[in-house]
């Protein structure tokens, strides 16, 4: 990252300094020594967090909270994922017509993937062992691929 008079300078953005204007593409062209002439030092990029479960570097969020949050969130993903079939259940109760059983058995996989997911967050003890638990969580595959 580029500091100018201790403020950021953005790549590939023009920018102005002392009544001069640079095009966007000269932090890139410039040398060390003509941007060392305006006063342009480089610092390292500040280090990355993930702000779903980090305040900031090192400092988590409460992990009750994300587990009530992430739990809700898993509880919004089933819902999801079910509900583009409702319609079928509705049908077979109102008409005695017989639910297929591949998407009987698609909802029952996803009600159960869901309270495997719940499960694992009450048990997390920190906040690592939450992220690998949420991230990348696989659900059943719907038995048309998602189309009804």
């Amino acid at each position: 990252m580029f500091i100018l008079d201790n403020k950021p300078l953005p790549l590939d953005l023009p920018f102005e300094y002392n009544e001069i204007q640079y095009p966007a593409n000269w932090l890139r062209l410039a040398t060390v020594e003509e941007r060392a002439a305006l006063g342009i030092t480089e610092e390292a990029e500040p280090e990355a967090y993930d702000d779903r479960f980090y305040w900031g570097i090192g400092t988590p969020k409460d992990l009750d909270s994300l587990k009530a949050a992430w739990s809700a969130q898993v509880d919004q993903i089933a819902y999801s994922l079910l509900f583009p079939s409702d319609w079928m259940v509705v049908r077979s109760v109102e008409t005695s017509a017989p639910l297929p059983s591949d998407w009987t058995t698609y909802r029952s996989a996803v009600r159960i993937r869901a309270a495997e997911v719940k499960a694992a967050i009450t048990a997390v003890a920190d906040v690592e062992s939450l992220i690998s638990t949420v991230i990348g969580i696989e659900w059943p595959a719907s038995p048309n691929g998602g189309q009804l």
